[in-house]
C-alpha cells in the first residue's frame, strides 16, 4: 500500500520525512512516498503525481503556518483528492490548529501530532492494507513501541527548523464568517428538504426526513466512503441528486455529471 506524503518548505519536508519513516516502522507493509521536489519552486509535475496516484491508497498533506495557503500545496492536495478513488486524504497539522485552516483544506480530516490523533491516522491506514492489515491488538503494541520515538523526534524537528516567516493567526472575524456561511448553507438545505416538491397534480417527489441531508454530508466527510456508496444511500433515503451534487463538490471538490439524475417519482396508489 502506497502512502503519498506531500510537503512544501523545509519544516514541512523534515516532518514529512519523519512521518514517512515512522509509518513504515509501524506498518511495515506500507510504502510511504515523498514528493522529491519542493512544490514552492512552481514546477508543474502533474504527470509525476498521476503516476504515483495509480498505486496510492492514501494521501497525507503536511501543513504549516507558512505553506497552508500556498498555491502549489492547494494544487497537490486537489490532485490527491481527485486522484484517489477512496478519497483517503488527510492533513497533518504541524504548527496549526484546525481553526487555522480555511476552505478548501478545511474540508479534509485533520491529524495533529498528538497520541490519540496519530492513533486514528494509523488505524485508518491499517484498514487500507486489506489482507496485510494488522490485528488491532498487535497494532496497538507496535504503535506504543514507536510512539515515544516519534514524539521526541517531532520536537527536535520543530527546534531544528524554525518558521521562516511569521504568519498572523487567523482572525476571529474570519472564523465567525466561515461558521455563519456554513450554518446558512446547511439551514437552507434542511428547509428545502422539509417540504415535498410537487411534480404534477398527481405526483410528488419524496425527499425524505429533514436529517437525511445531514447523513449525506457526514458520509461525504468520512474517509473510506466511496461516491457510489453516497449516491446509493441518497437514493434510499430520498435525497435529491442536486443536493448530492452540491455536497460532493463542497466536501470532495469533485464536479462530475454522475449526479445529473433525478430521484424516481413516487406516485400515489390508485384508489
Amino acid at each position: 500500500m502506497k502512502v503519498f506524503v506531500s510537503w512544501s518548505g523545509q519544516r514541512s519536508k523534515a516532518v514529512a520525512e519523519l512521518l514517512s519513516d515512522w509509518i513504515k516502522c509501524v506498518l511495515q507493509a506500507s510504502q510511504p512516498w515523498i514528493s522529491t521536489r519542493d512544490i514552492d519552486k512552481g514546477a508543474i509535475w502533474f504527470s509525476e503525481i498521476s503516476d504515483q496516484l495509480r498505486e496510492t491508497a492514501a494521501g497525507i498533506v503536511c501543513l504549516t503556518q507558512e505553506n497552508k495557503n500556498k498555491p502549489w500545496i492547494l494544487f497537490e492536495t486537489g490532485a490527491l483528492a481527485k486522484g484517489l478513488s477512496t478519497n483517503r486524504v488527510c492533513t497533518f497539522l504541524i504548527d496549526l490548529s484546525p481553526s487555522d485552516i480555511e476552505d478548501p483544506l478545511a474540508q479534509f480530516n485533520h491529524t495533529s501530532p498528538e497520541r490519540s490523533s496519530m492513533w486514528g491516522l494509523i488505524t485508518s491506514l491499517n484498514s487500507c492494507l486489506d489482507s496485510a492489515r494488522l490485528d488491532e491488538r498487535i497494532l496497538k503494541q507496535v504503535f506504543d513501541t514507536y510512539w515515544p520515538k516519534f514524539e521526541s523526534s517531532f520536537k527536535n524537528v520543530l527546534e531544528a527548523t524554525p518558521a521562516e516567516i511569521n504568519v498572523a493567526p487567523r482572525s476571529g472575524d474570519s472564523i465567525l464568517a466561515e461558521i455563519l456561511s456554513n450554518t446558512r448553507l446547511l439551514s437552507g438545505r434542511v428547509r428545502e428538504l422539509e417540504h415535498r416538491v410537487p411534480v404534477s397534480s398527481e405526483s410528488v417527489i419524496e425527499v425524505g426526513p429533514p436529517n437525511s441531508i445531514l447523513k449525506i454530508m457526514a458520509m461525504a466527510q468520512t474517509p473510506g466512503v466511496t461516491i457510489a456508496e453516497i449516491v446509493d444511500t441518497a437514493n434510499k433515503i430520498g435525497v435529491p441528486m442536486s443536493e448530492v451534487d452540491a455536497i460532493i463538490k463542497k466536501y470532495r471538490m469533485i464536479d462530475t455529471p454522475l449526479f445529473k439524475r433525478k430521484i424516481p417519482v413516487k406516485r400515489p396508489d390508485p384508489e
